[in-house]
């Protein structure tokens, strides 16, 4: 493994910086960390059409899987915050669906990651398990 905690949460702090986010001002950015060492990472994406806008770990979800990488996922960094102001403020955590995205990522992988919240004060460090409990998963289609 090449990356750290603190590698991947600044991996995470330079793809908010990336982010398309002109009606909300607030960016997001995720990184990825997988066992092999690579390191994948996505901003958040809005559209005028709210309902199409992408959360940065789904766009990171979106980078990995057609890029062909089935790896072990072991991490994800997540911050966030208004423009000039990342990282400050409470910590930001994936939303539902992101949660959804990063736990098929883990299972294919058998995984369970840490999830880095990143925050103003604090990193929130809880497992994928935790934020996600009794996942749906490619298990459960058979």
């Amino acid at each position: 493994m090449s990356w750290t905690k603190d590698s991947l949460i600044a991996a995470a702090r330079d793809a908010a910086a990336g982010a398309y986010a002109p009606y909300s001002q607030f960016h997001v950015g995720a990184a990825l960390g997988f066992a092999d060492g690579s390191v994948v990472t996505g901003a958040n994406v809005e559209n005028a059409s709210y309902g199409l806008t992408l959360c940065a770990e789904t766009v990171a979800v979106g980078k990995v899987l057609s890029a062909g990488l089935r790896g072990r996922l072991e991490a994800v960094a997540v911050i966030g915050g208004k423009a000039g102001q990342l990282g400050r403020g409470a910590p930001v955590s994936p939303c539902g669906r992101c949660r959804q995205m990063l736990s098929e990522v883990a299972q294919l992988g058998d995984s369970d990651p840490t999830v880095w919240c990143v925050g103003g004060d604090e990193v929130l460090e809880i497992r994928l398990s935790a934020l996600l409990p009794h996942a749906f998963g490619p298990a459960n289609l058979t």
